[in-house]
């Protein structure tokens, strides 16, 4: 069940953060969901050490929405700096 819930939130979170950074007409619900789950890796890598915060994605919270959204947009960000060669 964890899983199902993991995906859901991570969708969820990779599209808000593909909303912030005005990359929804170029992604698409899977794009989204991968987004979403590595961004709560790396949102969790970050939020960890910096905040003393966690949260996971796979029982559903705000902290850990918020943490996923955060690490996608990061992700968005950097992958907008390999594809472009600059943030937009």
């Amino acid at each position: 069940m964890g899983w199902i819930i993991a995906l859901i939130v991570g969708g969820i979170a990779g599209w808000l953060a593909s909303l912030i950074m005005k990359r929804d007409a170029s992604m698409g619900i899977l794009l989204n969901i991968v987004v979403g789950c590595v961004g709560s890796v790396i949102g969790n890598l970050i939020a960890g050490p910096l905040l003393g915060i966690g949260g996971s994605v796979q029982e559903f919270s705000l902290r850990g929405l918020l943490i996923a959204v955060l690490g996608a947009v990061v992700l968005l960000g950097i992958f907008n700096l390999i594809q472009r060669g600059r943030v937009r």
